[in-house]
């Protein structure tokens, strides 16, 4: 099927680390919501979540004023840019470093940075390594500061991690994102994933198919989705691994906490739908609360193990941003999931469009 939509081109850059896809939109210099004088058009560099891939944001690259410059840029293993491993001991240096050489060969410093989910991670490390090409931060749907499963309230690592990394990919959604499974006839099918975890309302959003396309370019396997795993006593009975993408999120691995301490802060927006089931604190993705749901056996107790309360931490991560100097800005919507650009895209797009002023 066609995958690019109209008013968007594709291109491969060479960097010295990989070859990457980007996709961009061409701001349009001279247009009737535009005082840029030619070369001086504002840039929104924007960076996908996991098992997706930049095809998600066609239609908010399209949506925002002609007077920016949009450029989304396909993580290694995903979209159309190179499949090379992902050493998840570095966290998500990996892919962040990636995303600098892309803007650096892009002669892009200095724009408007926006993560949705494993991109918010992503550009949280771009802020702290490479200050100089973000003017300003956006959080959409954004992974905890403390990465994604395991930790209590404070950050602090639960049972070595246990139960948090890549262990806990479903072994069957990996075997359909490996053969290419663009069925709904099973619950773990990528576009029953997406209908039931991605987005609240599937029927109110168009080109689903175009979706379900941009999570089959996930690569698989050890060095890329999910990762690998260590065993542990601990219940449930896995830690994190060294390799793969869910192991740069895993305690341990990832911690963005130290942008509450970086001297020069932009401006942070976070967008996020009340009724995520990703990336909440009562997440359906964090082995915790599934084990408290009672979906997983076994589970030792809320003393032990219990859910990580993402959205809580975060928020306190970045009240501590503010009260260092910093300023951030909350934007929550109603009756929306994991991806307000694709269920709330007027509102998104509003909220971006001031927040980039």
């Amino acid at each position: 099927m066609q995958t690019i939509l109209g008013g968007i081109t594709a291109s491969q850059i060479s960097t010295p680390r990989l070859t990457a896809q980007v996709l961009e939109r061409s701001a349009i210099v001279g247009s009737s919501d535009s005082s840029s004088a030619p070369g001086d058009a504002r840039t929104v560099v924007l960076v996908h979540g996991n098992v997706s891939s930049s095809l998600f944001f066609q239609p908010l690259m399209l949506a925002l004023p002609s007077s920016i410059r949009a450029v989304a840029v396909d993580l290694r293993g995903f979209g159309g840019s190179q499949t090379l491993p992902i050493d998840a001991t570095r966290g998500v240096r990996d892919f962040s470093d990636d995303v600098a050489s892309v803007l650096d060969a892009l002669g892009i410093g200095g724009a408007h940075v926006v993560g949705w989910s494993l991109g918010g991670g992503v550009v949280m490390q771009l802020l702290l390594d490479r200050p100089d090409l973000v003017a300003s931060l956006t959080l959409e749907s954004p992974v905890s500061p403390y990465g994604f499963g395991s930790t209590g309230a404070d950050g602090a690592i639960l049972n070595g991690g246990a139960g948090a990394g890549g262990g806990g990919a479903n072994p069957d959604f990996v075997a359909r994102l490996d053969s290419d499974d663009r069925s709904d006839d099973s619950p773990t099918s990528p576009r029953s994933v997406y209908r039931s975890a991605y987005v609240k309302r599937p029927e109110a959003i168009d080109h689903e198919d175009l979706w379900v396309e941009s999570m089959l370019t996930t690569a698989t396997g050890i060095d890329n989705y999910p990762g690998n795993s260590a065993a542990t006593d601990a219940w449930p009975g896995f830690a994190p691994g060294t390799t793969g993408v869910l192991n740069t999120l895993a305690p341990g691995n990832f911690d963005t906490t130290a942008i509450v301490g970086i001297p020069a802060k932009p401006p942070i927006l976070w967008i996020r739908g009340a009724d995520d089931a990703i990336v909440s604190d009562t997440s359906f993705f964090d082995l915790n609360y599934l084990g408290q749901l009672g979906a997983i056996p076994g589970w030792p107790g809320a003393d032990v193990a219990p859910a990580q309360p993402m959205v809580s931490q975060t928020r306190a991560v970045l009240d501590a941003y503010s009260a260092d100097g910093g300023a951030y800005r909350e934007v929550v919507f109603e009756d929306c999931g994991h991806s307000p650009h694709l269920e709330q895209p007027e509102g998104f797009v509003a909220a971006l469009v001031e927040h980039i002023g």
